[in-house]
């Protein structure tokens, strides 16, 4: 019999959101930020003779002929992705082929996409053999589910990395772990992998880290945990490996990850992951007010002083990238105001700031549909198709606030209207590269040796003419900052000059994208004002959350 020929398909992220940085892709002279990791890893637990191809729509067009020469398509992604995945299932049935659509937002919310041929819900190393079975035993269509939180992840194949195009990502990306071992009320992680997270044995993730230096690769690899030290235990068994890893291959790679806030508090683990490499982490840090963190239930980031917090992992070689969020029951007037302060004070020159969204299956949304302020979702699906596309900065509040609606715009305008002026970007980058304390392990210098942007390599002077030249031709207004800003770095801390050069880059796509996000919530306050804004659920008797 012949072997089933599959076409993984990476639906395609909306042009305008926070983290489709297609500016700092040019840079790099890459299409597309990240990797389609799950795909990826989907296809890796296809039997052997099953023959794949991948198409990430991010980075190219799929044509009829790629449809017709498949057997068998699969695809699926985020709720951000969710029309882009709607219109693949759409067009592959008119072709005649079966579809199967599975990944988070499939899981999340299976009956949006009952259309599928085959829907597969939950973590596909649980599920997997059973879609395969039923398609070698002539089924064309199908529904499987997962048990959750079961998937055993020391069982995961590596990656397909090989049916990527190397220069049309950023960075690559592996896992270490799945699960959160926090309640916070809005995330949906452990409603999606659960509250213990699972761990890969080191030797599985070193393998993996193998196929890719081995393919030639070198630079920058994510760690696309949602919370890397979730278990703490695991990673500092973990750590000492990949830094020997590292040293015995002259430091080919730098890691970034996310993590959460509590990773200030531990010096020791500091101190691994800044000699394994890692440059940058993401920290969800969502509101300065404590009252707020504790109602959300997002207490480890209560009991402490932000900007201590963030200073002593700056302290590290790491650099933070932050998340923020508009929007919550307790926040009080003037909540724009002080979050401008604390990302100030903290020194935090990338911060990403949404309107809070209820997600599916979360506690929020658990608590607002029993409240009756949740919007169906058919509101969600008008707004992600309408217009030019965006996230959770000018599509969350998918829900009756408890403040006024304009209120809390008002707010969240006040902080993307402040905090993205060149001098304010370039001055808390300027203030944050004076706490790096920078490790430089040794660099390869083979100039065949492929880099991420900024990465390990001989190319980094070359990449820094490259980002004056986009400077100069896509934000002129901004360029004197950053020409000034690299050059008082390289006086006074040469050794942060990767770090800072890096998030200088950021403001190309920052800079026009919150001014997309100002034009997007003032229509939206405007239609407040002008009396053409109706939620689709009744709207609470408003109160101040101080009364």
């Amino acid at each position: 019999m012949r072997p089933t020929t599959v076409l993984l398909i990476a639906p395609a992220f909306p042009e305008k959101t926070f983290w489709n940085n297609k500016a700092v892709c040019r840079v790099a002279g890459a299409r597309h930020t990240a990797i389609p990791l799950g795909l990826l890893t989907v296809a890796a637990l296809l039997p052997p003779d099953w023959q794949c191809r991948l198409i990430d729509l991010n980075c190219r067009e799929l044509t009829d002929a790629d449809i017709d020469a498949a057997d068998l398509v699969m695809t699926g992604g985020m709720n951000i992705q969710r029309p882009a995945t709607l219109a693949v299932v759409a067009r592959v049935q008119r072709r005649g082929k079966p579809v199967v659509v599975g990944g988070a937002d499939a899981t999340s919310e299976p009956d949006v996409y009952e259309g599928a041929d085959f829907l597969v819900v939950g973590e596909a190393e649980g599920i997997l053999g059973a879609l395969v079975a039923a398609w070698e035993a002539g089924q064309r269509s199908g529904r499987f589910a997962a048990e959750k939180f079961k998937a055993d992840v020391t069982t995961s194949p590596v990656p397909r990395y090989d049916l990527l195009r190397r220069a049309d990502y950023l960075y690559y990306a592996v896992q270490f772990s799945r699960g959160c071992p926090f309640t916070c009320e809005f995330c949906d992680i452990i409603e999606l992998f659960g509250r213990r997270p699972r761990v890969k044995t080191p030797e599985q993730v070193l393998r993996e880290l193998d196929t890719l230096y081995e393919s030639g690769f070198r630079g920058h690899v994510d760690f696309v945990d949602d919370n890397f030290i979730g278990n703490k235990k695991a990673v500092k068994a973990f750590l000492p490996h990949l830094i020997a890893w590292q040293r015995a291959r002259g430091y080919p790679l730098v890691f970034s990850t996310e993590a959460s806030i509590n990773l200030a508090d531990d010096d020791e683990l500091l101190a691994l992951m800044r000699e394994a490499g890692f440059f940058v982490v993401f920290v969800g840090i969502e509101s300065p007010d404590a009252r707020t963190l504790a109602a959300m239930g997002k207490k480890q980031n209560t009991r402490r002083a932000l900007s201590d917090s963030i200073a002593r992992i700056h302290a590290a070689g790491l650099f933070v990238i932050a998340g923020f969020i508009v929007g919550f029951d307790s926040e009080e007037a003037a909540v724009g105001r002080y979050m401008v302060e604390a990302i100030e004070e903290a020194a935090i020159p990338v911060a990403m700031v949404g309107l809070l969204a209820a997600l599916p299956n979360t506690q929020l949304t658990a608590r607002l549909r029993q409240e009756g302020r949740l919007f169906p979702v058919e509101w969600q699906l008008r707004m992600l198709t309408a217009g030019e596309g965006g996230d959770q900065c000018t599509l969350g509040l998918n829900f009756a606030t408890r403040r006024p609606r304009r209120e809390v715009l008002a707010d969240y305008l006040e902080v993307v209207e402040r905090l993205y002026t060149p001098s304010a970007f370039f001055g808390r980058i300027e203030r944050a590269s004076r706490e790096y304390d920078c490790f430089s392990p040794p660099r390869p210098l083979d100039p065949a040796a492929p880099a991420g942007f900024l990465g390990i390599g001989a190319g980094d002077w070359a990449e820094l003419r490259r980002l004056l030249w986009h400077f100069l031709r896509e934000r002129p207004g901004a360029l004197r900052h950053v020409v000034g800003l690299l050059y008082r770095c390289a006086r006074t801390n040469p050794g942060a000059l990767r770090h800072v050069a890096t998030q200088a880059a950021f403001y190309l796509h920052l800079g026009p994208f919150s001014r997309f996000v100002s034009s997007a919530i003032r229509r939206q306050i405007s239609d407040i004002d002008g009396g053409r804004w109706q939620a689709p659920v009744p709207e609470p008797a408003w109160s101040h959350p101080a009364a």
